[in-house]
């Protein structure tokens, strides 16, 4: 489903990460944690390529990319249309409805019809819990409520993989859990997920997996039990005793 090798990424003479490799299978949740800085979020805008990686191979669902040529823009194009992102601050489009801001990406950038979209941001929506709020602008939504405005957009261009960026680390406490019971119902209906976050307890009640970063590497990985009741690398049992 997705297949990571050889990934590296350097921003001037910084490299953020060093050689990732890493296979998900379709229907996984995998869970990234780590301290800042350690390259969470590179990798995850490295899979849709927002960052384009300097090496390495990226394949998800049949595309694959090699990032130790010269990519063209329409390999960027058909890698992203297979991930749907879930961004920290929301980005929805202030001046645009809910309903709006869903329709956008199906009718702008994949020209679909204008009707069956509407239909479909409206099931989202009410996916969402949100569907007596379509006609609500962003200014008239909680932060929670924009958080879920952002994945029901992010699942209208339906991906194969959906991407979320610490997408409850701007909310209010209170407000947490309303995002997370929507990314946990996506994750039992088999939507394949990718999720940098601080919430250890959404790790370890939702992922398949959780990677352990640092430093741009990968120190450990396996189940949410094995991760964080029997940890094996001394730099995760420090994190772990940190934030637990």
């Amino acid at each position: 489903m997705i297949s990571i090798k050889g990934l590296t990424k350097r921003f001037d003479q910084l490299e953020v990460l060093k050689g990732m490799n890493i296979e998900v299978d379709k229907g996984q949740v995998i869970v990234l944690i780590g301290p800042s800085g350690s390259g969470k979020t590179t990798l995850l805008r490295c899979l849709n390529a927002l960052e384009i990686p300097n090496d390495g191979t990226v394949s998800i669902e049949g595309t694959t990319v090699d990032f130790n040529k010269k990519v063209s823009k329409q390999e960027l194009i058909k890698l992203r249309r297979k991930t749907g992102m879930v961004f920290q601050n929301y980005n929805l489009f202030p001046h645009m409805t809910a309903l709006e801001n869903v329709m956008e990406g199906p009718t702008v950038v994949q020209k679909r019809n204008k009707a069956e979209t509407r239909e479909k941001a409206i099931r989202l929506l009410k996916k969402v819990g949100l569907g007596d709020k379509v006609d609500y602008y962003p200014f008239q939504l909680s932060g929670g409520q924009q958080q879920r405005v952002g994945i029901a957009r992010a699942l209208a261009i339906e991906p194969e993989v959906m991407l979320f960026d610490e997408p409850t680390s701007a909310l209010d406490p209170e407000l947490v859990g309303e995002v997370l019971k929507v990314m946990k119902d996506l994750a039992e209906e088999g939507m394949t997920m990718v999720v940098v976050t601080h919430e250890m307890r959404f790790a370890k009640e939702a992922a398949d997996k959780v990677f352990f970063m640092d430093g741009g590497y990968i120190v450990e990985e396996g189940s949410p039990v094995e991760v964080f009741e029997n940890p094996k690398n001394e730099r995760t049992k420090q994190f772990l005793n940190l934030i637990q």
